[in-house]
């Protein structure tokens, strides 16, 4: 069942891959993710004005220099991050720029500028609970309330009805829910969502409850503390990495699975849209809007998965010697 899912979703492995460039540089130009939409409107894009990018070690830990001159935040901070590794990415997505700034792809990037500004003034509690309230509605949850597909999704676009609009679910926003019918779908929800809880239960030494109830299943109490100390374990920056990725695919459950190394980047994409792959298959796509949707998804997903692992060890770079 897996490997005919996994179909659905056709290529695109290299989700981090980008046109080289020569290193370049901005003069601390913060990137801000676009507002999330249904229609696709192109972000501003800023002419490349800089040449050359540097990786420096300073203080307060690796600073990029864009010229010679020190990239900082939107709020004017100086651009420093805790390890060479995650320097030499970040340098890396300012390098694939060519001819525009694209800032709308440079998604480590926005993820450092957000631990560094920390716009929203939260703590590593608040940035906690951010990521644990998706339990009560993760998207891989034992059945609660039975719907039907045809109930819970809009029928999509199909080729042969000659209509111009597609009403498009948000990923992950049916969360909680399993189907009764189709039996295909559900025997697909049943083979892709099982193996994933069955997981987390051993993984982490928990039960994860069932329930009738519309409003979900019911989290046993200590299933949320044990979740709540794990993530505690990590600091802030890796947190900040880890509730991003958990607003991209809707599902805690999968995010852990992501970090843990359990699961793939496409995989964790797939499963948390799996419904939706579903009903592309049964009746077409859109043709360029699903395929950018699924693509933003992944690079998003992988990048937040990417910082975490590089916020979370000291890694250092190994200098080839020439």
């Amino acid at each position: 069942m897996w490997r005919s899912c996994l179909r659905l979703r056709g290529g695109g492995r290299h989700l981090l891959t980008c046109p080289r460039g020569g290193l370049s540089a901005s003069e601390g130009l913060g990137p801000k993710p676009p507002a999330h939409t249904r229609a696709y409107v192109p972000p501003a894009e800023r002419k490349r004005f800089y040449q050359n990018v540097s990786i420096t070690q300073g203080e307060g830990g690796f600073e990029i220099n864009l010229d010679h001159r020190k990239l900082r935040t939107p709020q004017a901070k100086l651009f420093t991050v805790p390890s060479e590794a995650l320097a030499v990415a970040v340098a890396t997505e300012w390098d694939c720029q060519q001819d525009t700034i694209k800032t709308y792809t440079m998604h480590l990037t926005t993820l450092c500028n957000t631990s560094l500004d920390n716009p929203t003034q939260r703590d590593k509690d608040q940035l906690i609970r951010a990521a644990t309230k998706f339990l009560d509605t993760d998207t891989v949850w034992p059945p609660a309330h039975h719907l039907s597909a045809g109930s819970r999704m809009a029928r999509p676009w199909h080729p042969a009805a000659g209509l111009l609009v597609c009403i498009l679910p948000a990923p992950g926003f049916f969360s909680g829910y399993r189907v009764e019918e189709p039996e295909t779908l559900v025997e697909l929800q049943r083979n892709e969502w099982d193996p994933v809880i069955g997981w987390a239960e051993r993984r982490y030494g928990v039960k994860i409850g069932s329930s009738t109830s519309i409003m979900g299943p019911s989290i046993p109490a200590r299933t949320r503390e044990v979740l709540v100390s794990h993530l505690a374990s990590y600091n802030m920056w890796a947190l900040q990495g880890i509730e991003f990725v958990v607003s991209q695919l809707k599902s805690l459950v999968l995010t852990l699975g992501l970090i843990d190394l359990h699961l793939t980047v496409e995989q964790a994409v797939l499963l948390s849209r799996l419904e939706e792959a579903f009903q592309i298959q049964k009746w077409g796509s859109v043709e360029w809007a699903h395929d950018y949707e699924l693509r933003d998804l992944q690079a998003r997903t992988a990048a937040g998965a990417l910082f975490v692992h590089l916020c979370s060890e000291s890694s250092a770079v190994k200098h080839k010697l020439l």
